[in-house]
């Protein structure tokens, strides 16, 4: 159990920090774009790979997408100031 927890802590640490530079780079592209759709799915392969090599079940899944959510929507706060008139 505690192997699975500290997997767990890291594939989701992963999945975060992985997806700020995203968030960034997301925020400044054209919504739905090509890129945009790169931008967001991005890390999908990486995370799941991770999870599989760590032997973690499909359990997992939500807390891996809330924290590459996460990662996303804080990346991605920077840029959004930027864009919002004066």
């Amino acid at each position: 159990m505690p192997h699975n927890i500290l997997a767990a802590t890291g594939l989701a640490a992963f999945s975060f920090l992985c997806n700020l530079p995203l968030g960034k780079w997301r925020v400044t592209l054209k919504r739905f774009s090509g890129l945009w759709f790169l931008a967001v799915h991005l890390s999908i392969p990486f995370v799941l790979f991770l999870r599989l090599e760590m032997g973690l079940s499909v359990w997992f899944i939500p807390l891996t997408l809330g924290t590459a959510l996460a990662g996303q929507l804080v990346g991605g706060l920077p840029g959004r100031k930027r864009k919002e008139p004066e």
